[in-house]
């Protein structure tokens, strides 16, 4: 690290503890009858959060995402330690990529929840922007700048919106260029030290890509992992040498992402760790290729690990218990990186290892809450209807007092995804409003191996629903709840989880939550975005088999619903489209079934604004304060 940027990190370090930041001032409801401490659940979502940090490799500064504004904008925390906005977007914006320098950001930003994210060129002072691209029907991405700083590579589906192409952007003549054919989802990682090679992945599914190595010069990509089995190849880092690239794996015959080496000539494969039981969600290296730092999920928390490869030892390391979504590593060794717990909203923090320091470099608002009432999960697991363990979060209410309660039972998405115990504004409000909730990572969770995650593939998809029946069994064998107390919530195919869960246990729960969810798999994968489509076959079955996604989408088990209904949705979806929403709503209304809808017409996959969220979350509260509360 240069002179320049150890100066403005310490700066900022300093400043940081002065740093106040809030949000606007909105209309706030009553507090809820009972507790008038609490402030109503609008409040609580206006609590803020940093993260998406870069740092500069030549000035040091911090570039952070935050909603502080009502959106996800770009921001630069300046060396008096004062957030600078950078970008004004109305939808805010999608991701960010900073320039070798530092001087320069390439930004994306889609319109609506639309996820069609354009190109802008910001300049890092002052945030002049430039629109680069101009095709609200394509898809940008994946963007790594050239080592000069006169271009960047990036991917796109511009040819076909369905195939994602790799290009080269050349800033000063303001063209772009086919770099690599290939069809199908492509993602680029990143560049050699010296610029010569581009590594991109090629995606089979969620659970199965290639990775390929390009020689720019000459435009040649070679294979680098060929095999059989489903393998998952993550966060490669290629070496000086260009012969040796870092990575995570799950090749290793348990089906654990794992640290590995891998050798470029021979295409060997060596893991670090292999006697590890846990699962690495990232890596990263630092752009000197000396320190290596990775995240260890250890039953969901994250965990950070240092290691010197020069010297090849390893470092102190932070001792923190929660969330860590990624890691920059400077060239001095110091990590930057966001991190929440259930207790406290994601801030950027910095860790000093020689000096065996961990300072946090912003300081969101919690807009007036009180966080010493925040609780803390604890980590259980519930057996299933064949003996499976699943594990979960279960949350218990501050005056919890042995007796059954209203309970929330909270469905992931993905399905290829897991529950982790990030700060989450709304478990606080029900929590603290007299509510339990239960987060439970059924089959085909990610973080506990492969084998655990294909569990609800294709004919197997409906024993993840039982894993929701088998939770419900748990909180009322236990007493922590009781028959006509339980909700059920969830997002994207946590939603199709609620859905599926009320038509084949209509009995089961007092209230329900769909929000972005699928109701019908066959409309579902014929209206999703052509893109997406192939991966998304990969594991729910393919669209032709229409007999068995017919089979296992909740629309035509609709009549079975008796359980009261609340579905949101964005009219802008291109993951789930909205005729989801339109064909569970009204079949439950044709039926004379209780159905309440929320559809936003500014949104997407999921609600991004702040003004929105609340307006979503005021919605939530007030249904099961209704049916599980008030019908009691």
């Amino acid at each position: 690290m240069n002179c320049n940027k150890s100066i403005m990190l310490r700066a900022l370090v300093t400043a940081a503890a002065v740093i106040i930041w809030t949000g606007h001032a909105l209309p706030q409801n009553p507090p809820p009858a009972g507790r008038q401490d609490i402030p109503d659940i609008g409040t609580f979502i206006k609590i803020g959060s940093c993260g998406s940090p870069k740092i500069s490799p030549i000035t040091g500064e911090l570039f952070f995402v935050s909603s502080m504004s009502g959106a996800p904008q770009l921001y630069r925390l300046t060396s008096a330690g004062w957030p600078y906005q950078l970008t004004f977007f109305d939808d805010g914006l999608d991701w960010h990529y900073l320039s070798p320098d530092g001087s320069r950001i390439i930004v994306g930003a889609s319109v609506g929840g639309s996820e069609q994210s354009q190109l802008f060129l910001v300049q890092a002072e002052y945030g002049e922007m430039t629109q680069l691209s101009r095709n609200p029907d394509t898809q940008y991405g994946s963007v790594v700048w050239k080592k000069d700083g006169r271009g960047f590579y990036f991917r796109s589906n511009q040819e076909n919106k369905r195939d994602f192409k790799l290009y080269y952007y050349d800033v000063i003549t303001e063209r772009d260029s086919m770099i690599f054919d290939m069809e199908g989802s492509n993602f680029i990682y990143g560049l050699s030290p010296d610029g010569r090679y581009l590594i991109f992945s090629h995606s089979f599914s969620n659970a199965d890509n290639n990775l390929y190595l390009v020689d720019l010069p000459i435009g040649k990509a070679e294979l680098l992992t060929p095999h059989k089995e489903e393998i998952i190849y993550d966060y490669p880092f290629i070496m000086p040498d260009n012969r040796t690239i870092y990575l995570t794996c799950n090749g290793n015959g348990e089906g654990t992402l794992k640290r590995a080496r891998l050798d470029v000539v021979t295409k060997k494969i060596e893991y670090l760790d292999p006697d590890s039981p846990w699962t690495i969600d990232a890596i990263a290296l630092s752009n000197n290729r000396r320190y290596i730092a990775w995240l260890v999920n250890e039953e969901g928390y994250a965990n950070i690990k240092l290691w010197d490869l020069q010297e090849n030892s390893p470092l102190p390391s932070p001792s923190l218990s929660g969330m860590i979504s990624a890691v920059e590593v400077a060239d001095d060794g110091r990590l930057v990186f966001p991190f929440s717990s259930p207790t406290k909203t994601q801030d950027i923090w910095l860790w000093d290892w020689p000096r065996q320091e961990l300072r946090k470099l912003t300081n969101s608002s919690y807009a007036g809450v009180n966080q010493n009432l925040f609780i803390e999960p604890t980590l259980i697991k519930y057996r299933s209807f064949d003996g499976l363990e699943i594990p979960a979060f279960l949350y218990l209410p501050p005056d919890y007092n042995g007796k059954p309660v209203p309970f929330i039972i909270h469905a992931h998405g993905g399905p290829e995804s897991q529950f982790r115990p990030y700060f989450q504004r709304n478990f606080q409000y029900l929590l603290l409003n007299g509510y339990g909730v239960l987060a439970p990572n059924i089959r085909g969770s990610s973080g506990y191996g492969r084998d655990f995650m294909n569990l609800d593939n294709f004919e197997n998809r409906l024993n993840s629903i039982k894993d929701i029946k088998a939770a419900c069994d748990y909180l009322i064998e236990n007493k922590y709840s009781d028959f006509g107390l339980i909700g059920i919530k969830g997002t994207s195919y946590g939603g199709y989880v609620v859905l599926a869960s009320i038509t084949e246990y209509p009995d089961l729960f007092g209230a329900a939550f769909d929000e972005v969810g699928i109701a019908n798999f066959v409309s579902f994968l014929r209206n999703t975005k052509d893109y997406r489509r192939q991966n998304r076959e990969a594991e729910y079955g393919p669209l032709e088999d229409t007999t068995f996604l017919a089979s296992i989408s909740p629309i035509h088990k609709a009549d079975r619903i008796r359980t009261p209904l609340l579905v949101a949705h964005g009219v802008n979806d291109p993951r789930v489209p909205i005729g989801e929403a339109r064909q569970i709503i009204k079949a439950i209304q044709d039926k004379g079934g209780v159905v309440d809808s929320l559809i936003f017409p500014d949104e997407g996959h999921g609600v991004s604004k702040t003004a929105n969220s609340i307006k979503l979350f005021r919605a939530m509260v007030e249904f099961f304060d209704r049916y599980l509360k008030m019908g009691n």
